[in-house]
């Protein structure tokens, strides 16, 4: 049913922990999973801080280790026999996400709805609600399980 599928994930623990499974059990063999696409978008910050000669290199180090990050887990699942690729981009992330989607003609979202602080889960929940809400595509929402 789902050829693409496209998983945002912000660089928490718990919302790796909480999508990768789904991600498996989607992906699984015999359900035609031609390709899952691991996205992080790096937010594009207000204009004045982008003045600053430290943003630059400050940006850069935010993406060399959104690669790195997405890479370990685009290795762990090839592994596991799932054809995945991954991206980082820049941008408003639910913008970002919802073109992203559209641009790769993928048949699903699947990403986490919030993860563990509160400005996170402010910033992120925000972020899934926006892509619910205006994305076309399907969009299958997870909660990180409750840690006792």
């Amino acid at each position: 049913m789902y050829e693409k599928i496209l998983v945002p994930l912000d660089g928490s623990k718990v919302a790796e922990e909480a999508i990768l499974p789904h991600v498996r059990s989607v992906a699984e063999e015999g359900r035609k999973v031609r390709e899952v696409i691991l996205l992080q978008v790096i937010e594009t910050p207000p204009a004045w801080v982008m003045e600053h000669d430290s943003f630059q290199e400050s940006h850069e180090a935010q993406k060399k280790i959104a690669k790195e990050y997405l890479s370990k887990i685009q290795s762990q699942l090839k592994l596991e026999g799932v054809n995945v690729t991954s991206e980082v981009l820049v941008g408003s992330a639910a913008e970002t996400i919802i073109d992203f989607a559209k641009q790769k003609k993928v048949d699903l979202i699947l990403m986490t709805t919030n993860v563990s602080s509160e400005i996170s889960q402010l910033i992120i929940g925000s972020v899934a609600n926006k892509v619910m809400r205006y994305s076309r595509l399907p969009v299958l929402m997870v909660r990180p399980p409750v840690k006792k």
